[in-house]
């Protein structure tokens, strides 16, 4: 099957995002996928400076974990991004993240499909509408790659919570078998 790369985004210790992520990851691995998770815990990232010299040279002026991330993203076939909902949009540090892929945009990028998983407090199916098109703005920067969906998992707030909801985890597994 194919090489999926699962970036979860959350810092919150005991992170509901990543509950669900383990559930999406076991899921694709179920599939047959050949899965890598990456977690923004504990790595650093910094602020795009805007120089646009990795358009010439594929490569970040910044030396930080954010150009790991990209050497990996450059060589998965499926990325999938996990974000807890902020606000209504997606976490700051997943925007810092997607500003700083920068210099896959002129690369041999290998990922076609991107998906989104998120997670909130609130339940209402508009509330991962403004991250969803975040993310679906970078995505159009790639002309090979196209968003190919997204689960919303609402109703989640105190840490640790989505261990106890049966059926979100089963929503996320399902989610990790569909990945293409």
């Amino acid at each position: 099957m194919s090489k999926v790369l699962v970036i979860s985004t959350s810092l919150r210790a005991k992170s509901n995002s990543d509950i669900l992520t383990e559930r999406l990851i076991a899921g694709a691995t179920d599939a047959g996928h050949q899965v890598e998770h990456i977690s923004l815990k504990g790595k650093t990232i910094q602020f795009c400076k805007g120089c646009l010299a990795c358009q010439k040279t594929q490569k970040c002026v910044l030396k930080d974990d954010a150009n790991l991330i990209a050497e990996k993203a450059l060589a998965a076939d499926t990325l999938v991004f996990v974000t807890p909902i902020y606000y209504y949009e997606m976490s700051g540090q997943m925007k810092t993240l997607l500003d700083r892929l920068n210099p896959l945009y002129p690369s041999d990028y290998q990922f076609r499909n991107v998906y989104m998983m998120s997670v909130a407090a609130e339940d209402e199916p508009h509330v991962p509408d403004r991250a969803v098109n975040g993310l679906r703005g970078w995505i159009e920067c790639f002309e090979k790659a196209s968003f190919a969906g997204s689960l919303f998992c609402g109703g989640i707030n105190d840490p640790g919570e989505a261990a106890g909801k049966s059926e979100t985890r089963e929503r996320a597994y399902d989610f990790g078998r569909s990945l293409n």
